[in-house]
Parts: structure tokens; C-alpha cells; sequence
């Protein structure tokens, strides 16, 4: 498939031989619980992918990151479910670091590892809103010296078996208050556990547990905090933050859809018209999510930007499922009865509705805002 071959283009322009190392094992296999495709995202260098290249990473831009994560998503949604999470959160961390004062030198030290150590960061913040900050803290902290002992926890979170790095978010004391900051933490930091949480098998590689926080101590130039003199920082961060997850997290979804349309045009059955269809329900997704992620890449922010990506994220979200039935249904029942792998497919494309915010959520305030009104998603 033409959109297909393109995206697994660029991703073996920067991850060369990644695609065929997914190849070789199969889809049961790339989706079991702590199996082996994180360690191959590491051992092909996926860590640095959006790591800018005076930081020693890649530096690719949101229209290729957006086919490089519907590739692996097409060999394995549960890669690039995972992988999302630590793609976005590296590139809100940066696009702190390119603003000169945003960061402390210990926290850019730290961000400076990740690419040439293949570091893999979890997001222990949620997805986001941009105008409330971080929303709502994952944990609480209090100060202790040198900095703060934190607690508190994430679940679901990502990558908890695999991560090196976990952001956190956290309320802050400040002088008889509080603010809501961000925390760099080591993984092997002691008081931190990972506990068993999601049940599901559909995605269950992309190791989305409980993360618990106990005590845990983050020096104070790990936290990045709002400050009078930058009292916008968290915002930019957090609007940044959202745009891309929210057009990552559609090209994962893309590239599992994308997996069950290559099957039904290589086998051939059904009508013209219908494989014809399924395709193009595909391919209006493809071209959204790409439309949302050249915008992002051109510099389009704010309001604009997480508008952008909410209407292609909500109109790929029911073209992907029509493409998946679609799909499955041109495969035929003796296919769903003899492979596991289709019926896993067709699952795997709904988790996206489940993302915040949800669609229902957001109605009324997308049409204030379409019709002039500030975007509101508190």
C-alpha cells in the first residue's frame, strides 16, 4: 500500500532495520506483556528520534515522527502506543530547552543523555489540557532539603517497566501555597515501584501499569515550576505537550488500521468498490493526522494548534473504525476463524476514543470555539 510504504520509508531512513526486525516475529509476539519490542525500539535508537541534534538525537520533524509511529504501529500498535508517550513528552521537554532561561543547566545535563544513552522518558502527567497546566497533579510534595520528597502515582502509565526517566507532575509548596510543577525523576529512584494494571491483552506491550511514588526524593533543580517572571511556561508546555500526543496518539491507531487495509487489498476479495472504500476511509485519515502534524511542524500553536489536532484526531477516529470493518469484513470469516491477528486489529483501532478528551467531552467546546469563543477543555 502506496501511504504505507512511504511511511515505513522514512522510518527506515532513521531506524534502519527496525521494520524488518518487526517483520521477522509475530503479532501475538510484538504484543505480549513485557515483550521484546521496547527493547528494540532502544536497540535501533527510537529514543532519539525527536531529540534535537545538538542534543545528539535526530531531530526529525512532526510530519516524519507521525510516519514513523504509524509504521511500527502497523507491525505493532502496542510500540508505537508506548512509544507516543516518551516521543511527545521529549518533545514538550525541548521545546522548553530551545528557549534560552526555560531550563535549569542540571535539567538540560539530564535531557542531554537521552539520545546517547537510548534513555526511554514515561509520562507520569496527564495527557493534558492546555490552560490548566498539568490539569490535575499525579502526585503531592513537600520540601525537604536539597529539594522534595514526592508522592503520590500514575496509572495507567506506559512504559513503567522500561523507563529510565519519569516526568511527574506534582503540586509544589511555595510560600504558604502551592504551584503545580514538573518533576525529571530517575526511574531507579528509590521509592518508586510499578504495579499491575492494565488487564486488557489489546496493547498490553505497551506496559501501561501503576507507577506509586513513596517518598521519593527529586533534587529542586529537577522541577520545572511556573514563576512570576514566567508565569506562562507550564502552558507552553502543557499546549505544546497536548498537540503532539494528540497527533501521535492518532498515528498509532492509523498504523494499526493501516495493517488490516494492506491485507484486504493483497488478498483481493470483495468488490472493487468496497477494498476501493476501505482505502479511502484509510487514507482520509492518513491525511488529516498528516495535515494536523505539517501544521505543527510549520509553527502553528496555541488555540489553533490543539483545535487543528482535535478535529483530525475526532474525524480519523470514525473513519479508522469504518476502515477496520471494513477491512475485516473483506478478509472474510474463515480468515477472523483461522489467524488471531485480524480480530486483534479490529480491536486494537478502538482505543483511541478512549484517549482524553473524549469527543462527547469536548462538543460543546469545540463549537464555542468554532463559532469564535476562546477553546476552553477545563
Amino acid at each position: 500500500m502506496r501511504s504505507l510504504d512511504e511511511a515505513r520509508d522514512v522510518c527506515e531512513r532513521y531506524h534502519p532495520g527496525m521494520c524488518a526486525a518487526l517483520a521477522d516475529i509475530s503479532l501475538t509476539e510484538r504484543e505480549a506483556p513485557d515483550g521484546t519490542v521496547l527493547g528494540m525500539f532502544r536497540k535501533f535508537g527510537g529514543p532519539g528520534l525527536l531529540v534535537p541534534p545538538e542534543y545528539g538525537g535526530m531531530g526529525v520533524d512532526a510530519l516524519s515522527a507521525a510516519r514513523i509511529v504509524r509504521a511500527m504501529s502497523s507491525y505493532s500498535p502496542s510500540l508505537g502506543a508506548a512509544t507516543t508517550m516518551h516521543h511527545y513528552t521529549v518533545a514538550t521537554l525541548f521545546s522548553l530547552a530551545r528557549r534560552a532561561g526555560r531550563l535549569t543547566s542540571a535539567q538540560l545535563e539530564l535531557l542531554a543523555e537521552i539520545a546517547p544513552g537510548n534513555l526511554i522518558v514515561a509520562s507520569g502527567w496527564a495527557e493534558g489540557k492546555p490552560g490548566a497546566n498539568i490539569v490535575i497533579p499525579a502526585a503531592t510534595a513537600r520540601v525537604t532539603d536539597g529539594g522534595y520528597l514526592v508522592n503520590g502515582g500514575k496509572k495507567p502509565c506506559s512504559l513503567a517497566r522500561s523507563m529510565d526517566l519519569l516526568t511527574a507532575s506534582a503540586a509544589v509548596p511555595v510560600e504558604g501555597t502551592s504551584t503545580l510543577a514538573l518533576l525529571l525523576i530517575p526511574a531507579s529512584s528509590p521509592g518508586i515501584s510499578v504495579h499491575r494494571f492494565w488487564l486488557s491483552n489489546v496493547l498490553a506491550g505497551a506496559e501501561s501499569h501503576e507507577v506509586r511514588l513513596a517518598d521519593v526524593f527529586v533534587p529542586a533543580d529537577m522541577v520545572i515550576r511556573t514563576e512570576p517572571a514566567d508565569p506562562d511556561r507550564l502552558d507552553d508546555l502543557q499546549t505544546t505537550g497536548f498537540a503532539w500526543f494528540e497527533m501521535l496518539a492518532t498515528s498509532v491507531y492509523v498504523g494499526a488500521a493501516s495493517a488490516l487495509v494492506e491485507q484486504a487489498l493483497a488478498r483481493g476479495r470483495g468488490s472493487v468498490t468496497d477494498r476501493a472504500q476501505a482505502a479511502i476511509e484509510l487514507e482520509s485519515a492518513v491525511a488529516l493526522v498528516e495535515g494536523a502534524a505539517r501544521a505543527i511542524g510549520e509553527g502553528l500553536t496555541g488555540d489553533a494548534a490543539v483545535s487543528t489536532v482535535l478535529v483530525a484526531r475526532y474525524a480519523a477516529q470514525r473513519a479508522l473504525r469504518a476502515a477496520g470493518d471494513m477491512a475485516a469484513e473483506l478478509l472474510g470469516g474463515i480468515a477472523f476463524m483461522r489467524s488471531p491477528d485480524i480480530g486483534y486489529l479490529v480491536a486494537a483501532v478502538r482505543p483511541l476514543a478512549y484517549h482524553p478528551p473524549s469527543r462527547t467531552a469536548m462538543a460543546e467546546a469545540l463549537v464555542d470555539y468554532f463559532t469564535g469563543q476562546p477553546l476552553r477543555l477545563s
